[in-house]
């Protein structure tokens, strides 16, 4: 299949096939329709009809395995991947390079030497460590400003507890990390009273926070949460306990989901960090579609190491939020 691509006459008509680790989460979903609509403009721009394949694969790695095999049955000119297990994308790519279809990883980026293994295998995404250091600085920016109301106790440390994504998923141990560090380098102490892998949601992160409520009340300052899902469930718990945007902790996520903008605006959630799901979703519809069209990436993409495409987290409050309104 090497050199269809080189062939003269131009497809009238692409089929891309899209992989999701689980269609429920909101995040993925903003993302499923970004790519819905950057498919629709893409036709309407060149007349190439696109047909997407978009499959859920429910967190189950040899669900998903399976339906690559699925998808290159079915022709795909390209497949966009959101791995459940990162681990396992040396699998997928070897099905895809003896398919000889290019293949797009997104929002759970492969290990490097898998990504190597052949001259067609993409990483689109944002640099996990960023997320973290912006909301550190997030709440940072707050102890700088509104000391009197964060430092609850007055002792001059910040007392937090931790919401993290799925154990050993990259994002998720990369935000834990950074947001810590990001206070430590700039001489803030904090002190961790608890954490859990609430899996990016917001059932399972109520559930751990209405437990911390229980146990930490009062000293709980500040609430890092991977993930926007996960700081809504924490927001949903302090409702439940009868508390207000003024009581409630410093609550922070990562993605700015609408219902995350929603929180922001009422003033319960203190600050998210904007996971470009419009950016993301324009970037790999490019790729995947160069790909099927013309064989190799497009000339507008900025591509690093011939192999990844990264994009920009930035912090958002509910002051930028209004900044953005008003401009």
């Amino acid at each position: 299949r090497e050199h269809e691509g080189q062939r003269q006459t131009k497809k009238n008509s692409i089929r891309i096939g899209v992989l999701l680790y689980r269609g429920d989460d909101t995040f993925i979903g903003t993302l499923r329709t970004g790519l819905e609509d950057k498919a629709k403009e893409y036709e309407q721009k060149t007349g190439i009809k696109v047909k997407l394949d978009i499959l859920d694969s429910k967190g189950s790695q040899n669900t998903q395995n399976s339906q690559v095999e699925r998808l290159i049955s079915l022709g795909c000119d390209a497949l966009c991947i959101n791995s459940v297990d990162r681990s396992s994308a040396s699998i997928i790519i070897d099905k895809a390079m003896d398919a000889g279809t290019p293949v797009v990883f997104f929002n759970r980026e492969p290990v490097e030497e898998d990504l190597r293994r052949w001259k067609h295998a993409y990483y689109v995404g944002l640099p996990a460590g960023d997320a973290g250091v912006l909301q550190g600085e997030l709440v940072l920016d707050a102890w700088r400003t509104q000391r009197d109301t964060l430092d609850r106790n007055g002792d001059g440390v910040i007392q937090y507890v931790m919401l993290e994504g799925e154990p050993g998923h990259q994002d998720a141990l990369l935000r834990t990390e950074f947001c810590i560090s990001t206070l430590a380098n700039a001489g803030v102490s904090a002190e961790k009273l608890a954490s859990d892998a609430a899996n990016w949601q917001r059932g399972q992160a109520s559930v751990s926070m209405r437990q911390w409520l229980q146990e930490f009340g009062e000293n709980i300052e500040v609430v890092f949460a991977n993930n926007d899902d996960m700081a809504l469930g924490a927001i949903d718990a302090c409702a439940e306990a009868g508390l207000d945007k003024r009581s409630m902790p410093f609550i922070v996520g990562v993605d700015a989901t609408p219902p995350a903008l929603e929180a922001l605006r009422e003033g319960t959630l203190k600050g998210t960090v904007r996971n470009d799901a419009v950016g993301l979703a324009e970037s790999m519809m490019e790729l995947a579609v160069s790909l099927s069209v013309d064989g190799e990436p497009s000339q507008d993409l900025e591509l690093t190491d011939e192999r990844y495409v990264w994009l920009r987290y930035e912090a958002v409050t509910a002051e930028s939020l209004e900044d953005q309104a008003v401009s």
